[in-house]
């Protein structure tokens, strides 16, 4: 269609940008750290590395993968970690080595961590020992041949690391005890790499970089395959629509949500390295306490959330006490940011947040909302540069402005395809370049998208994605229930929560047994909120239930 949203563009903001000026994720990183060298880069629990520091650390990483390890280019390599400073050195040494990045959420349970280390054949792993007992548990099952282990302390200094990791092992008791034969320790690898030069590798931007694991309406989640060429074009979109924020080399940017989510990883690893900022990495973004701790200890100007933690620090007295005089730019994603917190949020700082949307398909940014828009919009935005959509019915009929359809997005951002899935690459994927999004949207006069629900039954909790037929494949195998449906509800604090409706086989069976059963099975946000006891679930003419209807009657 006609980009008519490039009209509302704010001056500066080009429709086409440079997507080829890297050859790759790390030439970006080598960029950065010539023009920043001595400027602080990550900072993660009062320690901060320069990004000549950085890239110490991550040439010793790749030369232990390399030299030690000997992994080949292409090779899948899984991180199992929160944000602490291990992460981006973890990230850009397996790429440097020319392997591909595999995220995994660190709280998965046995069972979502087995599947997407079997599906990507990833060959080793980064986990923080917090969450080693889980790898052990599946390790057998899988094509792993290396497990490395981090702790939190690892790069605070001898003094302070090994009172951290004592708090945590011996007093807080967060680390459970596991058994991982032949793993080694991060800080052991990167002593191993230290003995050897690594090799480059010739990247390419369109060699694979990351396979960001994404859910499916069959249940399971899928690999989309991100190339350098993906994720250095979104960069430099995003980078485009921010520009005229931002001083390169002065930012001071907080990063709450975790990396191993893509919105996170392009966003702050990728833009906010490119620009040379100082990156402050939360752990522990449901610790508000020690989060505006952070927020007003530093000379924060960018921050980047979803609508859940927002929310949680308008409502925090601490928050409200904040000078916010330097703060420049608040990015939301993940989810819509509600009308209420967006209003009370720029009634407390005076910035307004900036809602994105995308999908991780797309690397993930397709539309936001330009940086001179004084108030909330209650949109996605407008398409970024380099960037086309389609509103389309069912038939692919292309709509006009104020139709609403399913929303088909296409530029250098999006996917290759999922990871050894022809068949769903090709539901997704047309010819022309096109990625379904599952989203319903109309697109307005001034090129403004607006979303209006979702084709697919996917349920978004905090900017996560929930698919609910994973949810109701587990709570089927509790052998007291005869029939399970799972709906997404409004939930103010998430946006929405999981609702199961449950048809009971044992009369006996309680809302706790299926909530600790899927506790043990289910990562946290995965866990219904709700559970309604039924004598029947509506059906359609072949037996199919018919979630539609439930959403209708709940």
């Amino acid at each position: 269609m006609e980009k008519i949203w490039l009209q509302s563009y704010q001056e500066g903001v080009r429709a086409e940008v440079d997507v080829r000026a890297y050859s790759s994720i790390i030439d970006v990183l080598d960029t950065s750290v010539k023009k920043f060298g001595p400027q602080p880069s990550f900072s993660n629990m009062g320690t901060t590395l320069t990004y000549t520091q950085t890239a110490t650390f991550v040439n010793q990483f790749t030369s232990y993968l390399q030299n030690v390890l000997n992994l080949q280019k292409g090779e899948r390599v899984a991180i199992m970690m929160p944000n602490v400073l291990q992460y981006p050195i973890a990230v850009f040494g397996v790429l440097q080595a020319g392997g591909v990045v595999v995220n995994v959420n660190p709280l998965y349970t046995p069972r979502e961590l087995a599947h997407q280390l079997i599906d990507s054949g990833a060959t080793a792993i980064i986990v923080l020992e917090n969450f080693a007992h889980t790898v052990a548990q599946v390790l057998e099952q899988t094509a792993i041949r290396q497990v490395i282990v981090a702790s939190m302390g690892d790069m605070l200094g001898w003094l302070k690391g090994t009172v951290v990791n004592f708090m945590l092992r011996k007093v807080k008791k967060m680390v459970k005890p596991f058994q991982i034969e032949g793993s080694v320790t991060f800080l052991y690898a990167l002593e191993l790499g230290k003995k050897q030069r690594f090799t480059p590798v010739p990247l390419e931007l369109e060699d694979l970089a990351l396979l960001q694991y994404t859910g499916g309406t069959t249940g399971m989640s899928k690999g989309a395959m991100l190339t350098h060429g993906n994720i250095v074009a979104n960069m430099q979109q995003a980078s485009e629509w921010i520009k005229a924020n931002l001083v390169p080399g002065e930012e001071v940017v907080v990063t709450p949500l975790p990396l191993y989510h893509i919105f996170s990883l392009t966003v702050n690893i990728m833009i906010f390295a490119n620009a040379g900022s100082k990156n402050i990495l939360i752990t522990n973004p449901r610790d508000i306490k020690a989060l505006v701790k952070v927020l007003k200890n530093n000379r924060v100007t960018v921050m980047s959330g979803v609508n859940t933690l927002f929310n949680a620090l308008i409502h925090n007295e601490e928050f409200k006490t904040i000078d916010f005089s330097t703060w420049k730019l608040v990015l939301g994603g993940g989810m819509a940011t509600q009308k209420m917190v967006a209003q009370e949020w720029k009634a407390i700082t005076g910035v307004p947040i900036i809602d994105a949307y995308g999908l991780t398909e797309a690397s993930p940014g397709v539309c936001a909302n330009p940086l001179n828009n004084p108030e909330y919009t209650g949109t996605a935005g407008l398409p970024v540069s380099n960037t086309d959509i389609e509103i389309r019915d069912d038939n692919g009929k292309v709509l006009g402005v104020g139709e609403v359809g399913e929303l088909w997005v296409q530029g250098p951002q999006v996917m290759k395809g999922y990871w050894n899935r022809p068949e769903e690459t090709a539901k997704v994927l047309d010819s022309r370049g096109f990625v379904a999004t599952g989203d319903m949207a109309e697109i307005d006069a001034k090129g403004y998208v607006k979303l209006v629900d979702r084709k697919k039954d996917m349920i978004l909790v905090s900017g996560f994605n929930v698919y609910p037929n994973e949810v109701e494949e587990v709570v089927a195998a509790i052998p007291e229930v005869l029939e399970v449906a799972c709906i997404g509800v409004p939930n103010e604090k998430s946006g929405e929560a999981i609702k199961l409706f449950v048809v009971k086989r044992d009369p006996n069976l309680t809302r706790e047994q299926i909530i600790a059963y899927c506790r043990q099975n289910l990562t946290g946000y995965k866990v219904p909120k709700d559970i309604e006891f039924c004598s029947e679930l509506p059906k359609s003419a072949v037996g199919k239930i018919l979630r539609k209807d439930l959403r209708t009657e709940k």
